[in-house]
């Protein structure tokens, strides 16, 4: 097959037209919910605009009927990784984590296992956190075993959960008895970052999902971390996502959300606990059945 040629482009070619922009906004969202407002369009442009030059493309046309015709589906996730901000820090929102060792987990502890949903879990703060803090909160015999599925949209940030090495800064303030306990210093040319230890990595399980789509897991869970991910979401699909989570919460169970998304205006069977954290009730039935798609 021959290679496609390496031109270099107009830069009149590179602008991006209303109808590109429009054809970019409803992928986006159709696919991934994704709500691109109009305002968006100098973002779209130089977020994709390396995407043409990374494949030497004449246009953002070209690239967008590249990606169409692309039946494998990688070129559409590739666009989405483009878009999307996996902007996060370890123990992001410090509040939750001392809710979650002080309030959720004493009635959680006699478990044989302890599962945890981070959902749109970026390159993985959020879960090595998570398991940190379990692992403090739950230290001693017996305890649960631990395991937490990390999920997110896009394949470049898994990629980044999975290697699990961070540079030193993002850990600051992060006290020193947990560094020795939980990461490994780097030497070399790695001095300057840590990376967390084998032992971490093994409670966590990293998958590519998309949360607009079919959901499949074993069993509901008795904790979800959804953080973060609803602001690009409009109250619609706001409203499918939060109720997708409901069911597979078990009754009682907790969703974290993040303090700057609001589930005001959106319509959903949790009981507010405090900001950024519900309930399923007790009583409630957990809608995840058979029904869930393999």
């Amino acid at each position: 097959m021959p290679r496609r040629a390496t031109v270099e482009p107009a830069e009149g070619a590179r602008s991006l037209t209303a109808h590109e922009f429009e054809t970019v906004r409803r992928l986006a969202y159709d696919k991934f919910g994704l709500d691109l407002k109009q305002g968006k369009e100098q973002l779209v442009s130089a977020r994709l605009g390396k995407k043409i030059r990374e494949g030497n493309f004449r246009s953002f046309r070209d690239y967008l009927n590249s990606v169409l015709a692309d039946s494998t589906g990688e070129s559409l996730i590739a666009l989405i990784d483009a878009l999307t901000t996996n902007f996060t820090s370890f123990f992001r929102e410090q509040v939750h984590f001392e809710f979650l060792a002080n309030k959720a987990l004493p009635a959680l502890r006699d478990r044989d296992t302890l599962e945890i949903w981070s959902a749109a879990c970026s390159t993985g703060e959020e879960p090595y956190s998570l398991a940190c803090t379990l692992l403090d909160a739950l230290a001693g015999a017996p305890r649960p075993r631990v395991r937490i599925t990390a999920s997110d949209i896009s394949t470049r940030a898994l990629d980044a959960a999975r290697a699990a090495v961070y540079s030193a800064e993002r850990f600051h303030g992060l006290p020193t008895q947990w560094l020795r306990k939980y990461l490994l210093r780097g030497q070399g040319d790695w001095a300057g970052y840590y990376r967390v230890k084998p032992e971490i990595r093994n409670l966590i399980e990293f998958r590519r999902l998309n949360l607009i789509e079919a959901i499949s897991h074993p069993r509901p869970f008795p904790l979800i971390f959804c953080r973060n991910v609803m602001i690009y979401f409009d109250k619609p699909t706001q409203e499918v996502v939060v109720n997708k989570l409901a069911d597979w919460l078990e009754p009682g169970g907790y969703l974290f959300v993040g303090h700057a998304e609001s589930l005001s205006g959106v319509r959903h069977s949790l009981q507010y606990v405090q900001p950024a954290v519900y309930r399923k009730t007790s009583d409630a039935t957990s809608a995840f059945s058979a029904r869930r798609t393999p």
